[in-house]
Parts: structure tokens; sequence; C-alpha cells
């Protein structure tokens, strides 16, 4: 699996815009940060960014972790049995999302151990290399990995090319302009 991927910062440069640059930040410690591999779908990608655009105080939040399953349950995930407050799957346990301890770089602005961020990957086979992996600091706020989360879990189609590898009999390819001229064809 490539595991290059693109690190969201954000931190409080002069001007008081979010620096969203996927180098670091003008502090010392970013105050949150998330980490995308490859392979991550863009739309899901696509939806956190415009949320951290439209957010007035990217650094917070009300909402609690509940919000983040709820953002998937509502799409047809299911909590997780032996983790159901902390860890939200999809039908098949393709991909997941759970609440747990974050590895090292990925602290944000709060150093202190033990500090519990989102984990979300798709892993269409059990044991087999995953198709992509987000990994959201414990300051991230909950409403953003929600929006995220959410848009991960949607059951709705994407348009796509080609299917990435390992995604055979989870996903299908649907050329719109092609399908609806073999549907009328077969209808005739």
């Amino acid at each position: 699996m490539d595991t290059r991927g693109l690190s969201v910062r954000t931190g409080r440069p002069p001007g008081g815009l979010a620096d969203l640059s996927p180098v670091a930040s003008t502090s010392a410690l970013a105050e949150w940060n998330a980490y995308f591999t490859a392979g991550i779908p863009y739309e899901a990608l696509t939806d956190f960014l415009l949320a951290l655009d439209a957010c007035r105080e990217p650094s917070s939040s009300v909402d609690g972790p509940e919000t983040v399953l709820a953002a998937v349950c509502a799409q047809r995930w299911v909590r997780d049995i032996d983790h159901p407050c902390t860890a939200g799957l999809a039908s098949g346990l393709s991909a997941g999302i759970s609440l747990e301890e974050v590895p090292p770089l990925l602290r944000g602005a709060d150093p202190r151990p033990g500090r519990l961020g989102w984990q979300a990957w798709a892993e269409p086979v059990v044991g087999d290399p995953y198709l992509w992996c987000a990994s959201f600091s414990a300051s991230v706020p909950h409403d953003l990995v929600a929006i995220f989360a959410s848009s991960v879990a949607s059951p709705h189609p994407v348009p796509r090319s080609t299917l990435p590898a390992g995604a055979e009999g989870w996903l299908t390819v649907a050329r719109p302009g092609v399908d609806r001229q073999r549907r009328a064809r077969q209808s005739e």
C-alpha cells in the first residue's frame, strides 16, 4: 500500500486564517492534525475540507464522540458489538471508524499520552491490505470528523472509472450513459 498521504494541519497564522497547507504550520505544534493515506475517497476529503473552511473556530467543538457514531449509524453502519460507544463498522466489516489512542506523530498541541482520536479505514477483505486509512488527532473537533465519517459511510453511488484493487465484489462501476443505453436496449 502506498503510505504517502496528506496531512492537514491547522494553526492561527497572522491574519487569523486556518492554515490548510499540507506542510507544517507556522507554530511549533499544530492545534490538531489529520492524516489521510493515498486512496482516500475524494468525496470524503472534499466534504471534510469544505466543513473545515466553513468553521469559524476549527479548533473547538461542543459536540462529543457520539456525534461521529450517530453520523455513520445514520448511513446504515452498525456499532461495534465490543465497543458500542467508540466504534462503528460497515456491513460486512469492510470499513470502520473507532476512537482510540492515536499514534505519537498524530498528536496535536496537547502532547499528553493516552489521548483518544479517530481512526478510519477501508479493508474490503479481512486480512488484505487496507485501501486507505485516515487518522485524526485527539483535538480534532468531533463535528468535523462526523462530516468525514458520514461521507465515507454514505451508501449513495459515486462516480468511478475503475475500482481500487481489492474492492471487487464490494463496489460496482456504473457508467451512466452506457448503463442507460444498455437498459433501453433490454426493454425493447
